[in-house]
């Protein structure tokens, strides 16, 4: 099974997620910006990654990683530095902050 080999291949690493976006108006590129999270994954055992396996559902084999931090996949990792939106796929922080400069977005 892929999903296996791809746990088995993260275990006990740390890799990064990168998410990134730009506001462009009339093709001029008015903000851009791009977000790096690093993700510490736990060593895991067969058991555990046939554990973790049995608990997602199908649709979080199509995540990247093979997980979804929002749910059982959260118990995978040790430590995670970086932004939660980013990770899910959106700095939405720093998205919301340049529309409020831009005068697009109002609190």
């Amino acid at each position: 099974m892929q999903a296996r080999a791809h746990l088995k291949r993260l275990s006990g690493k740390t890799h990064y997620l990168m998410s990134a976006f730009a506001i462009a108006r009339d093709g001029a590129v008015l903000f851009e910006a791009c977000e790096t999270a690093a993700l510490h994954m736990r060593a895991l055992d067969d058991a555990e990654i046939d554990h973790y396996l049995a608990l997602i559902s199908d649709d979080t084999l199509y995540s990247s990683g093979i997980y979804q931090l929002e749910g059982p996949g959260v118990r995978l990792f040790d430590r995670i530095d970086g932004d939660f939106f980013t990770i899910l796929g959106m700095p939405m922080l720093q998205l919301l902050a340049a529309l409020r400069k831009l005068g697009a977005l109002h609190d």
